[in-house]
């Protein structure tokens, strides 16, 4: 009698623990970026984490993840792979509750439902991004963001990146000007040609740097010694002259 109803009392236990556990599928689906996720390395690994549970789950042969026993509550999912990046999900186990929006088939075989959302790492928990695809099996889709890269490809020789570079266009410029400006002057009309050479003689920077015999130089008379010094040639001569005055006297 005793051992009838410890059986039938471990029976209840057994069928309490497993209403409150369910099944969490994942799955990772082909895209562009991933177009056969069966090439991805065999590291490939799930990990289903919160305050009072952590589990890992492989990579199966069909590309899916699988977490059993997962009782209610919120969990962080994050897929690690040497070769891909993947975006983490939040997902959320609940009750399934009558009038909630949930199938008859829903609340006959399930007592747990999965629901899944994309999250932001730094940001509030609360912060739900777009929900997670669900399949027609009932797996959650992986969305795949992109590959790794470690290494950075040397970049080969390229002539355009050189004419690119600044100093090389101004110097080219420069070249353009030099070589140029004799033929446009040649072909210039003779009277913008004329006004252009007087427009150069009456220049005082033309001047300065020709050099030329016969112009008095403005600038032969300029005695840097003196102009640092706070004087000028003109009042030390004049200052000459009165002492020689004084000393007549």
């Amino acid at each position: 009698m005793r051992s009838h109803l410890f059986s039938s009392l471990g029976l209840t236990f057994l069928s309490l623990a497993a209403a409150a556990t369910t099944t969490v599928n994942l799955v990772i689906p082909q895209t562009n970026i991933l177009p056969n996720p069966r090439s991805l390395p065999p590291q490939t690994h799930a990990k289903l984490s919160s305050f009072h549970f952590d589990a890992s789950a492989y990579l199966s042969p069909a590309n899916t993840f699988a977490f059993h026993n997962v009782s209610e509550g919120s969990y962080l999912l994050d897929v690690h792979s040497p070769t891909h990046v993947f975006a983490p999900l939040r997902i959320d186990v609940v009750p399934v509750v009558s009038g909630a929006g949930q199938t008859e088939k829903d609340e006959k075989t399930a007592k747990l439902k999965v629901n899944a959302w994309e999250t932001y790492r730094g940001n509030d928990w609360n912060n739900k991004g777009e929900s997670a695809v669900v399949t027609n099996g009932g797996a959650l889709e992986v969305k795949v963001l992109g590959s790794k890269n470690f290494f950075v490809e040397r970049s080969g020789f390229n002539v355009l990146s050189i004419l690119k570079n600044p100093m090389i266009l101004l110097g080219l410029v420069s070249m353009g000007i030099f070589f140029g400006m004799p033929y446009l002057v040649d072909n210039m009309d003779p009277e913008m040609k004329k006004e252009w050479e007087e427009s150069q003689k009456s220049n005082p920077m033309n001047s300065l740097m020709s050099g030329q015999q016969g112009t008095p130089n403005p600038m032969g008379n300029f005695d840097m010694a003196a102009f640092l010094a706070g004087s000028s040639k003109d009042s030390n001569n004049g200052g000459g002259s009165r002492n020689q005055k004084g000393a007549k006297k």
